[in-house]
């Protein structure tokens, strides 16, 4: 972890130098607001702009052009305008230049604190750690599954929040034949992930193999549950097929294993199914359709197209012809 350490630490120098630049200037920057402030004459102009309106409205009263109380109001609105213009201009006192230069030192502090706290509670720092673990046990002479999965175990205890520790463990447990292990991570898993379909889906089956090909009460729950919110989850379908063949269901878990296929990516599980159809046909006494579907994908399906006389004449010779199968 020492790189990635180093590389934050790198990435927060700009920042520090960006909150320490600012002083580097505030001595030059006082001197030139006190240079404007000594030789401001917003002032005086200010107080000349009122003479010459005053000496206006003087001049418009001797001459008869506006009567007594006229001329107050007007003299009074210029008045309180200069007021206005005055009082707003009021100046505090220039700081000196080193002035807060005590609080950079707690902010530089405060930003790599904060930069530190919120990457341990959102940053990858875990899974690197998992990261470098695997590599660890690969390029390790000795290494083994048992020692990843040793490592692994002492990994969930420092992290037992993080998601991807127990996704990992659950096929360790798995394919070392530690059911209850494997149904414990993926418990702690869903605790985490939320109750999803493809989730819950892993914990009914991995729960139906450890009843013995059995759909238990809480196997069935977990099926419920998974088809309510996905109905065509293949893991469930799978299950369900399975169940069905045992029980010599031949026609229904035809069916499950159907809809599995259609809605699975692996191609070897989507094989094994198709192996699954084919048996359960074979005892059903028809014709296995995989034959006939591996064809169908090696060599491709003929087809006959052709039009109805009655519209022979308003079709062209080149008109396109879609064709969906």
């Amino acid at each position: 972890m020492t790189p990635l350490w180093i590389a934050i630490a790198l990435l927060l120098l700009p920042a520090l130098w960006l909150l320490i630049a600012p002083m580097r200037d505030a001595r030059a920057l006082r001197d030139k607001l006190d240079h404007f402030e000594a030789n401001d004459t917003a002032d005086e102009q200010n107080v000349a702009i009122f003479k010459r309106r005053l000496a206006s409205l003087e001049a418009a009263h001797e001459r008869g052009d506006m009567d007594e109380e006229r001329f107050k109001e007007d003299r009074l609105e210029l008045e309180r305008s200069l007021l206005e213009d005055t009082a707003s201009r009021t100046k505090r006192p220039l700081k000196t230049a080193t002035a807060g230069r005590l609080a950079i030192p707690l902010v530089m502090v405060a930003v790599v604190g904060a930069s530190t706290f919120w990457y341990q509670q959102n940053g990858a720092e875990g899974d690197l750690t998992l990261y470098a673990i695997q590599q660890e046990v690969q390029n390790d002479p000795d290494g083994s599954l048992v020692m990843y999965l040793e490592r692994m175990e002492a990994e969930a205890e420092r992290q037992p929040n993080n998601p991807n520790v127990w996704s990992s463990l659950f096929p360790l447990y798995r394919e070392t034949g530690q059911a209850d292990k494997a149904a414990d991570a993926l418990e702690r898993l869903i605790a985490i992930e939320g109750r999803i379909p493809p989730l819950l889906a892993q914990l009914a089956q991995l729960r139906f193999f450890m009843a013995e090909r059995e759909l238990t009460p809480e196997v069935q729950s977990l099926v419920d549950e998974t088809l309510a919110q996905d109905p065509r989850q293949p893991t469930v379908l799978g299950l369900l097929g399975i169940h069905a063949f045992d029980n010599g269901d031949y026609e229904t878990a035809v069916d499950y294993w159907r809809r599995a296929v259609a809605n699975i990516e692996d191609p070897e599980t989507a094989s094994s199914l198709r192996e699954g159809i084919r048996v359960a046909q074979e005892r059903l006494g028809v014709e296995p359709e995989a034959a006939a579907v591996e064809a169908a994908q090696s060599q491709g399906v003929r087809v006959t197209v052709s039009l109805d006389e009655a519209l022979m004449d308003n079709v062209s010779d080149d008109a396109s012809v879609f064709i969906t199968a």
